[in-house]
């Protein structure tokens, strides 16, 4: 496994380096009253793992323009990817203008609520941050996130934090102890706005959070037990009433003693948390049969999203 601490900061002489943007996974995810804006408050606990798609940046001060490649066909690598309207909007606020090449590898299923794009678009942030030394905080970072999705502030303020509002409220909290986690995406997705409308039709009014909830809220420091306790997806019953393949991913999970299982934002992907390493093993032997879905067994993350300076001369 890769040392966390040889690569969380780097010297700030090298005009390159790569950015680890990791996946998260919704422990709590609780959808409340709608907004003046038409959007809806949203209340959740998130976490990172380590499931990361990877960031290479390049400064090219002989030239202008932003180069985007990625080893995913089917994203576009052209104005319309987070990645490449991350770093417009970082050279914008900026007010620099210079060469980019971005190469963008990916590892996190798309469209599968891992927040795969909003990580890689929050890592071109925190890279360029870094290479053009602009020496933005947190917040100033998550700022130019905020207009780019509402999962992007989250990543900047990692590994676990309380969100709130549209996503824009991002509060950190230590989560104590490590856990594995064992993702099951099966292949296809489901579409936000049409969660997001079902759930509003399937529903008469709004819940408050609750009473193990409300007490999470209040607290700077989480212990795994009360995550647990707490865990809940407004979003689980009108995609299992959609997607009876989820609902059943999530009572397969249950029944290898998995502590929790629940759906990632709206899916489709499902999440089992295992007090070890060998608990996730077995389980995920158990959806071997299943060759169409994307299995994967990753620890939570303890830290930051990571950087490693590429220096001259190394292979690239």
């Amino acid at each position: 496994m890769r040392s966390r601490e040889a690569v969380i900061n780097p010297p700030l002489t090298s005009s390159e380096l790569t950015v680890y943007a990791p996946a998260k996974i919704n422990i709590i995810l609780r959808i409340l009253d709608r907004r003046p804006d038409g959007f809806h408050n949203l209340w959740s606990i998130m976490q990172t793992v380590a499931l990361e798609d990877e960031v290479r940046i390049r400064l090219c001060p002989g030239r202008t323009g932003i180069h985007l490649s990625c080893d995913a066909v089917q994203l576009a690598a052209d104005q319309t990817n987070l990645v490449y309207r991350a770093a417009a909007a970082v050279l914008e606020r900026a007010g620099q203008s210079i060469g980019l090449d971005i190469a963008l590898r990916k590892r996190i299923p798309m469209g599968a609520g891992l927040g795969g794009g909003s990580s890689d678009a929050a890592a071109t942030i925190i890279g360029l941050n870094r290479l053009l030394q602009l020496g933005w905080s947190s917040r100033d970072m998550a700022e130019v996130g905020e207009a780019l999705g509402s999962d992007v502030p989250f990543f900047l303020f990692a590994p676990s934090a309380f969100v709130a509002g549209r996503g824009e409220t991002v509060r950190p909290v230590l989560v104590e102890g490590v856990r594995w986690v064992l993702l099951v995406n099966p292949g296809f997705g489901v579409n936000t706005k049409w969660a997001y409308q079902e759930l509003a039709a399937a529903r008469n009014g709004v819940l408050p959070l609750s009473s193990a909830q409300y007490e999470l809220d209040r607290q700077s420091g989480v212990s795994w037990p009360q995550l647990i306790a707490a865990a809940e997806n407004d979003f689980e019953s009108p995609v299992f009433a959609a997607h009876g393949a989820l609902r059943e991913i999530k009572q397969r999970l249950q029944a290898q003693g998995a502590e929790i299982a629940l759906l990632s934002g709206s899916g489709a992907t499902v999440f089992g948390i295992f007090a070890d390493e060998a608990g996730a093993r077995r389980a995920q032997a158990t959806f071997a049969g299943e060759p169409q879905w994307a299995v994967f067994v990753v620890p939570t993350c303890s830290g930051p999203l990571l950087l490693q300076v590429l220096q001259e001369g190394l292979p690239r």
